[in-house]
């Protein structure tokens, strides 16, 4: 929305500057995104003064000038007509840019003469398209900066054009009063005056209008009066400056003056030559399809079915709310018009503007939605402004439907100023605000002007008091604490292990990963899914149909896309949830991590190696302690199908509290998805982890040994399928208060052993708490750690 400072003092009495005005519309929420000032490039030319004029001896269109300027006299030789001895001229010197040619003016030889700058045109000087001759000045001192002059006597030629942007609640400000009216309500100035005297009626209306009954939601109300005997010609100089500021080009008055009431009071007409209405009739209807229509821009527009159009006798003649049609548009010849002031439905204008991709200033306003109230008013604007600038007299007033009632009420309660916004206001300084806007105060009530669509409830008048007294006078304060102490956290246990998985992951050197929730049928029936219970009604696509019953397929379907692309090596995690079903609670978090490829890349010490399932359950343990798990576990087998059967491990508590999974996925997974294996990987429920019995912040002392602690050595030979882990089990059972640790450092299969047997050897840690450990202490732990591992195993010891 552009508009020019005298513009705006048009509607405004203001004594206020240009910055301070900006600064306010800002402020309320008007941003100004630029400030168009044509002082900044005249600022360069200055007056001079022609003392002698005479012929180029090489050309006859061409003017030897001698001109006195600041710098003295100098020659300028000149092509213009009026180019002679006694003007008073505007004067480029060298190294002037003149705007209009976008040329810098330098020192040049003409047919043999050299010239030492350029007397200036309005249309060199973008004042005007007059290009005819220079500008000749009735009064002027030799050296006067030019800006100097206009500022002095013409200042519509150096008046600085405001350009802000109009959010889409506030239409209002898309007309000069309604941007003068938030300033005046900001202190800025005083409103004036602006009612209208209606032209008197002499004789009835001879066009008739009708709107459709269909129509009648469309378009609710059409007014329109004929005016006989206008004498169309140029617009007047103040309405062309304005219009040519903003930039329109100024095409006739008839035509110009709906442009300027659209800029000015928001109110959008259209100009009909009344003697090309076929049947002196108009009808407002929905399109059938398929008419077509030459719009004011020369292009031939085709009518979808339900768009509003206004027909005569006989054909289209204008699409309601956005372009009128060519054929009835007003000429120089032009000499009895229909003005027309309508209000049409926001939602259906923008749906007919975006299908027939027709942007203009009429539908840019219809859509936002102006004032339904005004359009009588608007109209008699209009008559009034043609009758006085090219004559003629007016018919009566011809309506077509009814006013579309708009009015609503609301309370205003003072005190929500405060809660709401957090400025105490006081409650007159509220109230005369709203009177300031235009609202109608009774009591309590404000009654919303009909300008104002966007102000739907109670707190939107608490928004417009604080937009107007200044948001930017907010005073910061804190929020008062619901309890005394401490503070709770804000964050739940929940999204603290979260978070911490996050942080472990990736400083695991894990990349995070956001898929969809959503997969595809066979992909979910892949990892237990798949089902009609997790099936979506409407879908994005055949390949997001079911929710994700697990992490790992969208991580898969990742990787799979970058070995495409020749990414081989990858280490990718994701926090999220999987659904088991559709309805509430069936719904689980999950930390997964994936690995493909190798460690690293190759060097020449080989430390590059496969990614094995020993470098995910590392990564798992690491997790789990970093969210609090117990270091005591039991790793047991008999995971989902998708993970390898031999290669992978469940991490619990017990039989039935499973916390995390941990091994090499399955190689038909990976077939059925494309991904190039093996492919390792973990799942981690962090809900299943047990919370912490003491919730304080602080830590238990240090229960550090200050006793020895003493290692032993045993080696069983077992079955070939006998686990390590039953083997490791056993022998921490053995005496739980003593043994600190047990672990598997040695496997031997073969050689002296026999077919389906098995050597495993494992370091046993016992830790004291009460008195060093005799031989005879060691040697019954010993013993008590055999019979359970024969127990458990069915093995025997080595000898």
């Amino acid at each position: 929305m552009k508009f020019t400072l005298s513009w705006l003092k048009s509607h405004l009495e203001t004594d206020a500057s240009v910055d301070e005005i900006t600064e306010a519309l800002t402020d309320l929420g008007l941003e100004v995104e630029g400030i168009e000032n044509p002082l900044a490039k005249l600022d360069a030319f200055t007056l001079g003064y022609v003392t002698h004029a005479e012929k180029h001896p090489d050309a006859d269109k061409l003017r030897v000038c001698k001109v006195d300027t600041d710098e003295g006299e100098l020659q300028i030789i000149c092509g213009a007509p009026n180019a002679r001895q006694g003007i008073t001229v505007v004067v480029a010197k060298p190294g002037v840019y003149v705007p209009g040619i976008d040329t810098t003016i330098g020192v040049g030889k003409i047919r043999g003469i050299e010239s030492y700058g350029m007397m200036a045109s309005e249309r060199e000087l973008e004042l005007s398209d007059e290009h005819d001759g220079i500008i000749e000045l009735p009064s002027g001192k030799v050296g006067e900066k030019f800006t100097d002059w206009l500022a002095e006597h013409d200042p519509s030629k150096v008046d600085p054009v405001i350009e802000i942007a109009i959010t889409p609640n506030r239409p209002d400000a898309l007309g000069v009063r309604g941007i003068a009216r938030d300033l005046a309500a900001r202190g800025l100035g005083v409103m004036k005056d602006h009612t209208v005297d209606p032209v008197p009626a002499t004789f009835p209306c001879p066009v008739t209008v009708t709107i459709d009954d269909d129509t009648l939601p469309q378009a609710p109300v059409f007014y329109g009066r004929v005016i006989r005997g206008v004498k169309n010609g140029p617009s007047p100089a103040w309405m062309q400056d304005r219009l040519r500021a903003i930039g329109l080009r100024p095409i006739s008055f008839l035509v110009d003056v709906t442009n300027f009431f659209t800029y000015d009071l928001n109110r959008p007409l259209h100009v009909f030559d009344a003697d090309k209405i076929a049947g002196n009739a108009l009808r407002l209807h929905k399109a059938k399809g398929g008419e077509t229509l030459i719009g004011l821009d020369d292009k031939e527009y085709t009518f979808q079915d339900g768009m509003t159009i206004i027909s005569d006798a006989e054909k289209p003649e204008s699409i309601a709310g956005v372009m009128g049609g060519l054929e009835t548009g007003c000429t120089m010849d032009t000499v009895n018009v229909f003005v027309e002031a309508a209000y049409f439905d926001m939602i259906r204008t923008a749906y007919t503007g975006r299908a027939l991709k027709i942007n203009s200033d009429a539908r840019y306003r219809f859509e936002r939605g102006i004032d339904a109230a005004f359009t009588p008013e608007g109209l008699e604007h209009a008559v009034r402004m043609i009758v006085d600038t090219v004559g003629g007299e007016a018919s009566e007033v011809v309506l077509a439907g009814s006013q579309p009632d708009f009015a609503r009420a609301y309370r205003l309660d003072t005190d929500r100023c405060s809660s709401l916004v957090g400025m105490d206001i006081p409650a007159d300084v509220q109230r005369k605000t709203l009177t300031d806007l235009g609202f109608v105060m009774e009591g309590d009530m404000a009654h919303v002007p009909s300008w104002r669509p966007d102000v739907q409830g109670e707190a939107d008048l608490v928004e417009e008091v604080a937009r107007i007294a200044s948001l930017s006078g907010l005073v910061g304060k804190p929020l008062p604490r619901v309890r005394a102490g401490v503070p709770a956290p804000v964050m739940t246990p929940a999204q603290k292990r979260q978070q911490m998985a996050r942080r472990t992951c990736a400083a695991l050197g894990y990349n995070e990963c956001v898929t969809y929730s959503f997969i595809d049928q066979a992909s979910a029936a892949l990892f237990g899914g798949g089902d009609d219970a997790t099936m979506l009604q409407n879908p994005i696509s055949s390949e997001m149909s079911h929710m994700r019953p697990a992490l790992l397929p969208g991580l898969l379907q990742a990787a799979a896309r970058n070995q495409a692309r020749g990414f081989m090596d990858m280490a990718m995690f994701e926090v999220g949830d999987a659904f088991a079903g559709g309805e509430p609670g069936e719904q689980h978090g999950m930390v997964t991590g994936l690995l493909i490829g190798r460690t690293g890349p190759k060097d020449v010490h080989g430390a590059s190696r496969a990614v094995d399932l020993f470098d995910a359950k590392a990564d798992c343990e690491a997790v789990l302690a970093a969210i609090g798990a117990p270091a005591k576990v039991q790793i047991m087998r008999d995971g989902d199908a998708w993970w390898h059967p031999g290669r992978h491990g469940k991490v619990c508590l017990g039989p039935k509290k499973v916390l995390a999974v941990f091994g090499e996925i399955h190689p038909k997974v990976l077939a059925a998805m494309d991904v190039k294996g093996p492919a390792m990987g973990f799942t981690i429920w962090p809900e299943e982890v047990p919370l912490p019995r003491n919730a304080g912040a602080s830590r238990g002392a240090l229960d550090a040994a200050d006793l020895q602690a003493v290692e032993r050595d045993f080696a069983f030979v077992v079955d070939a399928d006998v686990a390590a882990l039953t083997l490791v089990n056993a022998a921490a059972g053995a005496d739980k208060a003593l043994i600190d640790g047990v672990r598997v450092f040695d496997e031997f299969i073969g050689g002296t052993l026999g077919e389906g047997k098995k050597s495993l050897a494992i370091t046993v840690r016992l830790q004291p708490t009460d008195a060093t450990l005799k031989e005879a202490d060691i040697e019954a732990v010993s013993a008590k750690i055999v019979e359970k591992v024969t127990k458990a195993t069915g093995g025997t010891l080595r000898g």
